[in-house]
């Protein structure tokens, strides 16, 4: 069965995004960089939230973009997408609007053939995912840096998820990515 796999950018004290909704602060080097393209190969599938997809799931970087960035959201974009929100009425392309059931939803999803899952974000959504057990993997890429504010990768979550841990990658920039695993009772 497909995993869905939380795998994102922290600071150091837990910030997913600066005060001002900055992610400046996020280190993509060569290093960084080949795992994230090796990740991308991994998925075929993204979930957002209403706010990440209407920031993010359609993007389309200017012709000036690094090549990175213009790599990135060619790839995303040609992927599968499943926008959770009660308030958006419609999405377009290759995009499917879930308003209710998360987590039928989800494992109806995870039934289907294909590669893993990203669970994209925002925070939001990270949060209902996390509250109903629905991640299966978490890969967060620790980057070397305290912002003292921002918001929080974990909020409001009701009960405690046991985690299993797998593997840390240390890159030379200082980002240490760490996997865990849910532990299945």
């Amino acid at each position: 069965m497909r995993k869905v796999i939380l795998d994102l950018a922290v600071t150091l004290d837990g910030f997913i995004e600066g005060p001002n909704g900055e992610i400046d602060w996020c280190i993509m080097d060569d290093e960084v960089g080949k795992y994230f393209r090796a990740f991308r190969a991994s998925i075929d599938t993204v979930l957002y939230g209403r706010t990440s997809y209407q920031e993010f799931g359609n993007h389309q970087p200017d012709a000036n973009s690094p090549q990175e960035v213009i790599d990135f959201y060619r790839d995303i974009n040609q992927m599968k997408k499943y926008v959770f929100s009660r308030t958006l009425n419609t999405v377009t392309g290759n995009t499917t609007l879930v308003k209710d059931n998360v987590a039928e939803e989800v494992n109806k999803i995870k039934e289907q053939p294909g590669k893993d899952i990203w669970l994209f974000g925002g925070a939001s959504l990270i949060t209902t995912f996390v509250n109903q057990d629905l991640v299966d993997e978490y890969r967060l890429s620790v980057h070397p840096i305290v912002l003292g504010g921002g918001k929080a990768l974990f909020q409001d979550i009701k009960q405690r998820i046991g985690l299993t841990f797998l593997k840390a990658v240390p890159y030379t920039s200082g980002v240490v990515t760490l996997y865990y695993q849910r532990t299945t009772a």
